[in-house]
């Protein structure tokens, strides 16, 4: 019996040098795989299950030396976090049937050459799908630059902007149960009755309709801004500044409002930074992987008691990610986007 398969792959066709990525930046083909380890290869063949739409996958069609992940290469399959089951491994951590989460290909099944990335999946008594979010890369995201970067305090005010994505929600959710005040902003009304009903936030608020943003902030925050977990840039940021309370904290986990332009936008309020004493600390997840183990002690036990919700936008089919992928800079989404290859 032939160990070959058909294999459907979503390939990016060439960099985009500037602007919004469309649709048709991105094609589907249809390639031949052996479902068999290469001899001598340490790596795994897995057939990929759940996969994760992320902004900033936007900065990988590009090539150039600001990305802090390598770009995408031209005619090969997109890459991304997704959860995947082990059908043939080269390795001895992982063995057939396994399940792990990391970093795999857009295509139904992917041959991983460095498994060093990956997350062998233990728990299985909650969604695999949340491996692709909540009990992955976007959950250790807001553990990390919640707890670890911004230092909360209970009684802190937190204010968290794209509060509505799959990392804003559970900042927001770590906030309450650490007993902080928290304000979350989002671009649609479903998003912000969200934010305050299903998700505990203290208050919520739509910035598109917003005309000064500095004043929304100062109107829920009357006196100032401790934590600012920043998902957006630009505007958002420079209205923060304004609005910090002294020694406040700034969290920037993402800046999505930058990836499609040309040309950033400046920040002009950098001198509160200053006067408030306050401190404005990027960082990347990878660099926090190791605490994993310590994440999972905290949040698993808060699913598993209902005290954490976590909203997934679900769409079925691997021809369906482009499509899930753009939508994410428009707000298309509700919730964390997520692809759905196969079911397992």
């Amino acid at each position: 019996m032939s160990d070959m398969v058909e294999n459907k792959q979503i390939i990016l066709k060439e960099y985009i040098c500037q602007g919004y990525a469309k649709e048709s930046d991105m094609v589907t083909q249809v390639s031949k795989m052996s479902l068999k380890v290469p001899h001598g290869s340490h790596g795994i063949v897995v057939k990929n299950l759940y996969l994760s739409c992320d902004p900033f996958m936007r900065s990988r069609m590009t090539n150039s030396e600001s990305n802090f992940v390598e770009a995408f290469t031209p005619g090969q399959p997109i890459t991304g976090y997704g959860v995947a089951k082990v059908l043939d491994s080269g390795t001895p951590n992982l063995k057939k049937d396994d399940l792990v989460w990391g970093m795999t290909g857009w295509e139904e099944y992917s041959l991983i050459t460095d498994t060093d990335g990956l997350f062998k999946i233990e728990h299985t008594d909650v969604p695999l799908s949340y491996y692709t979010g909540l009990l992955g890369m976007h959950g250790m995201t807001a553990y990390a630059g919640f707890y670890e970067v911004a230092a909360p305090k209970k009684g802190d005010y937190v204010f968290v902007s794209a509060a509505a994505g799959a990392v804003g929600q559970l900042v927001g959710q770590f906030a309450k149960l650490l007993g902080c005040y928290v304000v979350g902003s989002a671009g649609s009304k479903e998003k912000v009755d969200l934010l305050k009903d299903k998700f505990g936030f203290d208050e919520a608020f739509n910035y598109k309709e917003e005309e000064d943003l500095a004043a929304a902030l100062k109107r829920y925050f009357p006196d100032g801004i401790d934590v600012y977990f920043e998902n957006v840039g630009g505007k958002m940021l420079d209205a923060v500044l304004v609005n910090l309370r002294l020694h406040g904290r700034v969290a920037v986990c993402g800046m999505i409002s930058q990836y499609n332009l040309e040309k950033p936008e400046g920040i002009h309020n950098l001198m509160h930074a200053f006067k408030k004493r306050a401190r404005l600390e990027g960082f990347i997840v990878f660099d926090y992987y190791h605490l994993y183990p310590k994440f999972l002690e905290l949040v698993l036990p808060y699913i598993k008691e209902g005290k954490i919700n976590y909203l997934e936008d679900t769409v079925e089919g691997l021809e369906s990610a482009p499509a899930a992928l753009i939508g994410l800079f428009s707000g298309r989404n509700v919730g964390k986007q997520v692809v759905v290859v196969a079911r397992e």
